[in-house]
C-alpha cells in the first residue's frame, strides 16, 4: 500500500508532537521549585494577618507568633552576614525546620478554642484596630517586631478591659470607656506610624 508524501509528513509530524509529551508524562517529575525562605515568610505573615483580621488569633497569640518570626528574621540576617549575604544549604535547612515549627503553631493557634471577642462600642474599636494590624502584617507594612509590639499593647488593653468588666458585672463605666478610648487612640496612632515609617517586612 502506497502512502502519499503528504500523509507521511502528517504521520511523522503527529509522532514528533506526541513523543515529548509521552516522555514528559512518564518521568513523573515536576519542575516547580520549593518555596524560598522569603516566600515562606510571606506566606506565614499572610496566614497570621488573616487570623488577626478574622479573630481566630487573639492579640496574645499574635504577639507570640510575631516574636518568633522576629527571632527567625534576626537569625537569618546573622546567617547571611557570615556568608556575604547568602545562605548555605545548612542555613536553609535550619530556617525551614524552624518555619515548619512556626507553621504548626499558627495552625494550632488559629484552630484552638481561643478567639478574639468584641462587644459594644469598645469592641468595635478593638476589631478595627486588629483589622488594621492584620492588613499591615499581610501587606508587609508592619515588620514582625512592630506587629509583636502593637499586639503586646493590645493584649494589655484587652486584659484591662476584661478585668474592668468583671468588676462591674460585665459592663464598663463611662470613665472606663473614656480611658479605654484614650488608650485606643494611642494605639491607633502607633499603628499608623509603624505602617508608614518606611520599614517593611
Amino acid at each position: 500500500m502506497k502512502i502519499s508524501t503528504k500523509m507521511a509528513l502528517l504521520i511523522l509530524g503527529g509522532f514528533a508532537i506526541c513523543v515529548p509529551a509521552g516522555f514528559a508524562q512518564s518521568n513523573g517529575t515536576t519542575t516547580s521549585n520549593p518555596p524560598t525562605i522569603n516566600q515562606r515568610k510571606e506566606n506565614q505573615q499572610d496566614r497570621i494577618g488573616n487570623g488577626v483580621e478574622n479573630g481566630s488569633l487573639t492579640a496574645g497569640e499574635t504577639r507570640s507568633l510575631e516574636r518568633q518570626q522576629k527571632g527567625l528574621n534576626q537569625e537569618e540576617h546573622q546567617m547571611r552576614a557570615l556568608d556575604n549575604g547568602k545562605l548555605t544549604n545548612a542555613d536553609r535547612k535550619v530556617l525551614n525546620q524552624q518555619q515548619n515549627h512556626l507553621s504548626k503553631e499558627i495552625y494550632q493557634d488559629k484552630h484552638n478554642a481561643a478567639a478574639q471577642h468584641y462587644a459594644g462600642e469598645v469592641g468595635a474599636r478593638q476589631r478595627n484596630q486588629q483589622e488594621r494590624i492584620g492588613q499591615g502584617i499581610k501587606s508587609g507594612q508592619l515588620t514582625a517586631g512592630e506587629a509583636a509590639h502593637l499586639e503586646n499593647q493590645q493584649t494589655h488593653l484587652n486584659r484591662e478591659i476584661h478585668n474592668e468588666r468583671a468588676a462591674n458585672g460585665g459592663k464598663l463605666t463611662s470613665a472606663e470607656r473614656k480611658q479605654v478610648n484614650q488608650q485606643e487612640n494611642r494605639t491607633s496612632k502607633a499603628i499608623y506610624n509603624k505602617k508608614h515609617n518606611g520599614r517593611v517586612q
